[in-house]
């Protein structure tokens, strides 16, 4: 595949991404703002010897893509707010039973039906605490069609690796605005293959005995090996157990996967913050915002400094401290009522330097929004 130049929507942009990633097969239920994924990918899926099937709901959507996986497949489903809500039972069982997925939502104004054509970005703690239940869970954002395309291929890089589902968690401003993309060649970027196992027919198969190394070596349902698949806790050979040593072994793995790997996890972007006493941080379609107030501002002499998070969760506190702790004060832009600026003020030794420049009625964030409130903390002598 040689390097190719388009002009598409960030839903686009998503498909080409998981294109390039590898997808098999996906299943979804069209959902404003996130149906372009659906619309596209049933043309080309097939094209590229892919499955593409449209499910009654979302949450059938879910435990289909679960089966594709099981199957040997890399999968995807698309949605919004109130899909992504219906997901959730099946999204936790895919956390216990280890099945590798990528969960896009682009995300709308809620709760409920919301504002369904408008933007918002109020799905980040529903993202990291949706499913009950203690667990851990890998979130990824972007800004740019650029960067959303890489952050498609490395959520199922992500999924592969931790077998864990990833969620991309986009908003309608990016699903819907127009831009170039450049697409690399094959090759340019790093593609995690599934890793099945080398144990042959007949012989005892543990699917979840972890490796030296961590990971999880899976045979394909229909394949050489039967084994049990479960949403309880659950021994090696996946039967379930209810077993005190088990049931703790098996949370803690599940959870330390992904906690302890955060360093590997973890992307961002960062300008100007070696001089910054004003840091902008900021994820998805608002952090565009966010980049265009430093960049006039500092053409101006004031020393502002910019922060984007690619990788929400897990949330990547100790570089949030290092990286900012030098700011006098600290402004988190996002579409929500402060979201992410609760993480932030729990990662910086000075929670009090920390201030949320936000907009929660459907319109993108401005960068006059953003100096508006950035006039009112200064006018305030913080």
């Amino acid at each position: 595949m040689e390097e190719r130049v388009v002009f598409v929507q960030g839903n686009g942009a998503c498909v080409e991404g998981a294109l390039y990633a590898g997808l098999g097969f996906f299943a979804g239920y069209p959902i404003t703002p996130s149906t372009e994924i659906a619309e596209i990918l049933a043309a080309r899926l097939p094209r590229q010897g892919g499955r593409f099937i449209q499910m009654e709901d979302e949450i059938a959507s879910m435990c289909a893509i679960i089966g594709g996986s099981l199957t040997g497949h890399k999968v995807m489903t698309a949605t919004s707010g109130p899909g992504f809500s219906l997901m959730q039972e099946s999204l936790g069982y895919a956390i216990m039973a280890e099945i590798p997925c990528v969960i896009v939502n682009v995300q709308r104004g809620g709760p409920s039906t919301g504002n369904p054509t408008h933007v918002g970005q109020g799905d980040v703690n529903q993202a990291r605490w949706g499913t009950h239940g203690d667990h851990s869970i890998i979130t990824l954002s972007a800004s740019t069609h650029q960067d959303l395309f890489a952050m498609t291929v490395h959520a199922f890089n992500m999924a592969e690796t931790y077998r864990t589902p990833v969620i991309l968690l986009l908003d309608e401003v990016i699903g819907h605005m127009r831009e170039k993309l450049v697409i690399p060649e094959a090759g340019v970027l790093p593609v995690v293959d599934r890793l099945r196992t080398a144990v042959k027919r007949g012989v005892d198969y543990h699917p979840y005995l972890p490796r030296e190394d961590g990971r999880l070596p899976m045979s394909d349902f229909g394949g050489d090996h039967r084994y049990n698949v479960t949403g309880l806790y659950h021994d090696m050979w996946g039967f379930p157990s209810s077993n005190p040593k088990v049931v703790g072994s098996l949370l803690n793995h599940l959870v330390e996967k992904i906690e302890t790997s955060v360093h590997d996890i973890t992307r961002y972007k960062e300008r100007y913050l070696d001089d910054a006493e004003v840091v902008l941080l900021s994820f998805g379609s608002a952090a565009r915002s966010a980049l265009h107030t430093v960049e006039n501002r500092r053409r101006r002499g004031d020393k502002l400094g910019y922060f984007e998070l690619q990788s929400i969760w897990p949330f990547p506190s100790g570089l949030v401290r290092e990286k900012l702790r030098k700011a006098r004060r600290i402004v988190v832009v996002e579409m929500n009522k402060g979201q992410v600026t609760a993480q932030v003020k729990a990662a910086v030794e000075k929670p009090e330097r920390v201030f949320l420049a936000n907009r929660i009625d459907g319109e993108l964030i401005s960068p006059t929004n953003i100096a508006t409130i950035l006039r009112i903390i200064q006018g305030k002598g913080v």
